[in-house]
């Protein structure tokens, strides 16, 4: 009995160890310090994520078709703060995340000629863009990417989505978000603002 006593507690405490050891759930990828935008803060473990690209890197290029049939590039977006929402219609954190992104960043930011903000749908046929647009009332642009290409320049093509890119006028990576919580959205909506010259 003594035994299963002190195995019992042993498990308790490397339980509680390991678990306040763990990064918790709200960790930022990144920020922009207040004090200067230009100034990158990182935090470990951005591994888990399944990120493929890290803050501080020049973002991967890319052109994109989008469903009225014109196309965008990466590339042509330089000189503006520019996010990037990596969605699908079948994901229910994204269509939980996307309301938020229309009336806290694209509502605010929408007129700036100096930001860009493009939805980016990941195997899907324009049909069920389109669907996804109306199911969640977005007014941002949503770009095709029919066989994750686009999503494998950021992230292991296996790897989950919602997840966004943060974009700074020199072109180079200043956040990187995956999945919804709060404050790092929070954090993110800061981000864009301090870049934006606090507008």
């Amino acid at each position: 009995m003594r035994k299963f006593f002190i195995l019992y507690i042993s498990l308790a405490v490397i339980l509680l160890i390991s678990s306040a050891s763990a990064p918790g759930k709200g960790r930022e990828a990144a920020a922009v310090s207040c004090d200067n935008v230009a100034e990158v803060q990182e935090t470990v473990g951005d591994d888990d994520r399944q990120f493929l690209v890290k803050v501080g890197d020049q973002a991967p290029d890319f052109k994109m078709k989008l469903p009225d049939g014109t196309h965008v590039s990466l590339s042509s977006l330089k000189g503006k703060v520019v996010m990037l929402q990596f969605t699908a219609s079948w994901c229910g954190v994204c269509r939980k995340e996307m309301p938020y992104i229309e009336s806290r960043i694209w509502q605010r930011h929408k007129d700036n000629p100096e930001f860009a903000l493009y939805g980016i749908d990941r195997e899907e046929p324009v049909e069920k863009i389109r669907e996804l647009i109306n199911a969640t009332k977005v007014t941002y642009p949503v770009g095709l990417d029919p066989d994750a290409g686009i999503f494998g320049l950021y992230a292991e093509k296996k790897a989950g989505i919602t997840r966004n890119i943060i974009i700074d006028r020199e072109g180079k990576i200043v956040m990187l978000t995956r999945l919804f919580e709060e404050e790092e959205f929070e954090r993110m909506v800061e981000t864009i603002d301090l870049l934006l010259g606090g507008s």
